[in-house]
């Protein structure tokens, strides 16, 4: 039984997926609220040139989920 961690390949998929649009790799990896969380705090940040933190926050997050 393979476990799902950081590295693995579905996380590597999800933290690309964030690259494009924040919270997209959340939502593929079947967590609906925080996706929404990342891709609205990107979107309202990118207005005043901050959306790149939350938009590394959603890569990195998607990178390093542990399911429990």
């Amino acid at each position: 039984m393979s476990q799902a961690g950081p590295g693995s390949p579905g996380n590597v998929i999800a933290a690309l997926a964030s690259f494009f649009i924040p919270g997209l790799g959340q939502l593929l990896q079947g967590r609906p609220i925080p996706a929404l969380i990342h891709f609205v705090l990107a979107a309202v940040l990118w207005i005043v040139l901050l959306g790149w933190i939350v938009h590394l926050w959603s890569i990195l997050d998607a990178a390093w989920f542990r399911p429990r």
